[in-house]
């Protein structure tokens, strides 16, 4: 049993608490809230910290052991290689205080079965397996020969699909390799070379088609969209999640609400763009060039109108201190506050949130409450105040994954009963 004495305790959802104590008990969180009203804990291992909160998720992440955001060059590196460094990606997510990451397209299916076994040291990971697209489509490699890419062969890239029997196999594949959530390309993308982010790829007849055979499996559908078309063809089909959202309007916001679907904006890669211009080809910089400024506007008006936001950041570089590399996740927390959430709600879409993503998946996970996955982080200061905190990974001094802990060196147990 551990015992956590924080100055403040952020509890995920509701308000802040001042002198807060959180109780590790095996795997679970079996107390969290004042001080005054925690149980005895006689011999527990007590820590003590500025600030404790719930590990945050990453929503939108990819383990492809990237060093570069060229996705031509995929193919050009061994699996194996990519993988190992995904290994370390795994590591530098924990010490940035990521618990958790819903990883949309990579080799996550793999690794978080790795973590799950013990044999990483990681995040939990909800792997989507390959990315779902039309050929010719955001999840294509444009400039390969069309038979040596997008087969099931290759499940930690994209897996073209076209017509109804085939993205049904499609998903199916994905749920054999053990996928707890599909991703799909519904519009063109910018790192990609021919398609355009307006465009719709995936017909709504072949969006809904993946719908129903993923909510079989009590799964469901992330969508990466841009453009308004494949937005709304996306929510009329049932997905769960939108991402990155570029061109939401107001009636593509009513729709979200009214349909109860999030919005994952992933902001750190476009600034991270944005700010690193040779970090991509040409033809992706002119294209994230063109919709930014939207983008940024899409953000703030989807929270203006009650849009569901989690937090996810399309982190996907395996290169320490690059552009969107692995352990920079926290700064995703700073952009949605520029983009107009408070840092409480920011925190909130990083944790509390979060889980729901995963639809009928969900863990009891991303808050401090009885019962709670104990996945719980320790800071220097109060991220309330300066949310800034938590884009540095030196602030984040202690994480625990299911009640362990991963970070930080472990207090002694206590010498006499705690009251």
């Amino acid at each position: 049993m551990e015992r956590i004495h924080a100055d403040l305790l952020i509890p995920g959802r509701g308000a802040p608490v001042r002198d807060g104590v959180v109780v590790l008990d095996g795997g679970q969180i079996s107390y969290a809230g004042p001080a005054s009203g925690a149980p005895g804990t006689p011999g527990a291992v007590t820590h003590h910290a500025a600030t404790v909160m719930p590990g945050m998720w990453d929503c939108h992440g990819h383990f492809m052991g990237m060093r570069t955001l060229d996705l031509t060059r995929l193919p050009l590196e061994r699996v194996e290689l990519r993988a190992a460094r995904s290994a370390r990606d795994l590591r530098a997510a924990l010490d940035a205080g990521i618990t958790s990451v819903r990883e949309v397209g990579g080799m996550g299916v793999f690794l978080g079965r790795a973590v799950a076994e013990g044999t990483l040291a990681g995040p939990t990971v909800y792997g989507a397996g390959a990315i779902l697209s039309t050929t010719g489509g955001h999840g294509d490699l444009h400039s390969y020969p069309l038979d040596w890419v997008g087969g099931p062969s290759w499940p930690d890239m994209g897996r073209l699909a076209d017509g109804l029997d085939e993205c049904a196999r499609a998903v199916r594949e994905q749920l054999r390799l053990g996928a707890k959530v599909i991703k799909i390309c519904a519009s063109g993308g910018v790192l990609s070379e021919l398609d355009h982010p307006i465009h719709q790829q995936f017909t709504t007849a072949e969006l809904r088609v993946i719908v129903e055979v993923a909510g079989l499996a009590d799964r469901v559908v992330a969508a990466h969209c841009h453009g308004k078309p494949g937005i709304i063809a996306a929510l009329e089909a049932g997905v769960a999640t939108i991402e990155h959202g570029t061109y939401l309007d107001d009636e593509c916001c009513d729709a979200m609400v009214e349909t109860g679907a999030i919005l994952v904006p992933t902001r750190t890669i476009v600034a991270d763009i944005m700010a690193n211009k040779e970090s991509v080809p040409d033809y992706a910089y002119a294209k994230l060039e063109a919709l930014a400024a939207t983008h940024a506007e899409a953000v703030g008006r989807a929270h203006a109108r009650g849009v569901t936001i989690a937090m996810g950041t399309d982190i996907g570089v395996s290169t320490p201190g690059a552009p969107t590399s692995w352990g920079t996740n926290g700064a995703e927390l700073g952009h949605l506050v520029e983009l107009g959430l408070t840092p409480l709600e920011a925190i909130e879409a990083a944790t509390a949130v979060a889980p729901r993503t995963l639809g009928p998946q969900a863990p009891l996970s991303g808050q401090l409450a009885a019962g709670y996955d104990a996945d719980v982080i320790t800071l220097t200061a109060d991220p309330t105040a300066d949310i800034t905190v938590l884009t540095d990974p030196a602030a984040v001094v202690g994480v625990w994954t299911g009640g362990r802990q991963v970070k930080g060196a472990a207090a002694v147990p206590a010498a006499v009963p705690v009251a």
